[in-house]
């Protein structure tokens, strides 16, 4: 990546992960990011919305960075930065109020330009219900060429992302940590299949490691990128109701899988449809939904 703009915007989000909408309250400033080692921390605060120390640090850790190649720093370890303005950037991450400047992916990044992506999410509890469950929900989608995207957790997430592979899908991971880490651990092995065979993605910089709140922000963009969403399993109390909610706030389609009323894992699902989700239980029945809506619009 030779643009200097992008280089410099790398360089930038490699010292602090801002979202679009802060970068282009900087650009107010100035469209070159290097004039910031000759902004005040006070100025610079009050354009980013950051504390004042957090603006005295990125202005130090920009300036020992300046003369970094971020371009070979990525392609040395198989990273491909992608920034707001690139044309790889999702178009439907676009439209999140708080879209990430940068992603961050590693593998088969043409993945992100598939139009058809279908979010596939549960509980990190999941019962055996949530994998026979997936044995009639994903066949129909992946012959319909749909990339299945989930967040390459515990449960659901890595029966999606596994029945996914083992079906002939293509599969996107969305991470809630950098690129250079492997969680939870025993994803590791699945972790580095994805990045050689599918894609991951992240809005955080390599070196990012795992904290709880990034979770809850790594699901906007779970539901973000996917036309739909699918829940199998989950809690009454859970994240996983958290990113439905998310996509339906971003007008997206969302599909539950209804189950056993007295299963605790079931009672989230059970919930959605009560509250408008609709229930499925097979993958011809999200696609004639699907083609139902697009019909209707």
């Amino acid at each position: 990546m030779t643009n200097p703009a992008n280089e410099q915007l790398l360089k930038l989000h490699y010292i602090l992960p801002l979202s679009w909408e802060k970068v282009r309250n900087l650009m107010e400033i100035t469209d070159d990011f290097d004039e910031i080692l000759h902004i005040s921390p006070k100025f610079l605060a009050s354009q980013l919305n950051i504390r004042e120390e957090k603006a005295a640090q990125l202005i130090k850790h920009y300036k020992e960075v300046i003369q970094r190649s971020m371009a070979i720093y990525y392609d040395q370890h198989n990273i491909t930065p992608i920034p707001y303005t690139d044309p790889l950037y999702p178009e439907r991450l676009k439209q999140l109020y708080d879209a990430p400047a940068v992603v961050y992916a590693k593998g088969d990044v043409q993945l992100l330009n598939r139009p058809k992506m279908m979010a596939v999410i549960g509980s990190r509890a999941a019962t055996s219900y949530s994998e026979n469950v997936l044995k009639s929900i994903l066949p129909p989608l992946i012959r319909e060429q749909y990339v299945i995207v989930s967040g390459l957790a515990r449960g659901a997430d890595r029966l999606a992302h596994e029945a996914t592979i083992r079906y002939g899908g293509k599969t996107i991971g969305v991470l809630g940590h950098g690129l250079f880490h492997s969680y939870p651990p025993q994803n590791k092995e699945l972790n580095a299949y994805m990045a050689s065979e599918h894609l991951l993605i992240t809005e955080y910089p390599p070196y990012v490691g795992v904290q709880k709140w990034h979770f809850p922000a790594r699901n906007r963009i779970i539901s973000g990128l996917c036309e739909a969403l699918v829940v199998t399993e989950a809690a009454l109390k859970s994240g996983t109701l958290i990113t439905s909610e998310l996509a339906l706030e971003q007008g997206k389609d969302v599909f539950a899988v209804p189950g056993n009323i007295f299963s605790e894992q079931s009672r989230g699902t059970n919930k959605l449809i009560k509250e408008g989700a609709i229930p499925v239980w097979d993958g011809f029945q999200i696609l004639e939904e699907i083609q139902l809506f697009s019909n209707s619009r």
